[in-house]
């Protein structure tokens, strides 16, 4: 499982500790969702103010997951990060006054004004697919977004999360997830991070703690593995 991931030792401690590395053995499809994080041009697009350039690389692993499970019928949900501004002002000033430095706030500011989000070209989406909007880091902190409430109203169940930053709004959403009840995935080669270590770190974490980790492919085969049963 994403063996190039998750270093040895860790794999070692995980099988001492709880007798097996997998936290899941299937997942319903038709009560999962893939929940894409952040693939939007503030992050994705060359220059961009908060651009991580492996994320161009996860858009191609992100369409092949995303149709797969549209067939098993689950659901995709896009996530896009937006911050309302008034009089040069955002409503997330704790972050853009400590997070960001002087000369590339106004960028930032501008660049996720809500009414100019939009998925990154490339990624392929669906008429039965959803977008919206979050405020904050994690899109199930309250009065971040909808999230929580349009997947309960779906029957979802399990998790996927996808998209950039692994170690930030990933993994901050993932967490959150796993927190309210929902079997989680994070998908490792469809999550990207400014370096290999920041997201080695991340899933380490997250799959000792928190929920799964997988590759596309293995998460293709749980839910695979539900149909079978």
């Amino acid at each position: 499982m994403a063996a190039s991931v998750i270093r040895p030792h860790i794999v070692e401690r995980l099988i001492a500790r709880r007798g097996r590395l997998r936290w899941f053995d299937a997942l319903d499809p038709k009560k999962t969702a893939l929940v894409v994080i952040d693939m939007q041009e503030t992050f994705c697009a060359p220059g961009a103010p908060a651009e991580v350039p492996v994320a161009r690389s996860v858009v191609e692993p992100i369409n092949a997951l995303a149709a797969d499970l549209r067939a098993m019928g689950g659901r995709v949900i896009w996530v896009l990060h937006a911050n309302a501004q008034a009089d040069g002002r955002s409503d997330w000033e704790m972050f853009f006054d400590h997070v960001v430095a002087d000369e590339v706030r106004a960028r930032t500011i501008e660049s996720l004004t809500p009414g100019r989000q939009s998925l990154w070209r490339g990624l392929r989406e669906d008429p039965r697919d959803l977008t919206i909007l979050k405020n904050r880091y994690s899109a199930f902190t309250p009065g971040s977004s909808p999230l929580e409430r349009v997947l309960r109203s779906m029957g979802i169940e399990n998790v996927l999360i996808a998209g950039v930053k692994t170690n930030v709004c990933c993994e901050s959403t993932a967490r959150d997830a796993m927190m309210l009840d929902y079997r989680t995935v994070m998908v490792a080669d469809c999550c990207a991070a400014l370096s290999e270590d920041e997201h080695r770190a991340t899933l380490e974490t997250f799959i000792q703690q928190f929920g799964d980790v997988l590759t596309s492919g293995e998460t293709r085969d749980l839910l695979a593995a539900w149909q079978k049963a």
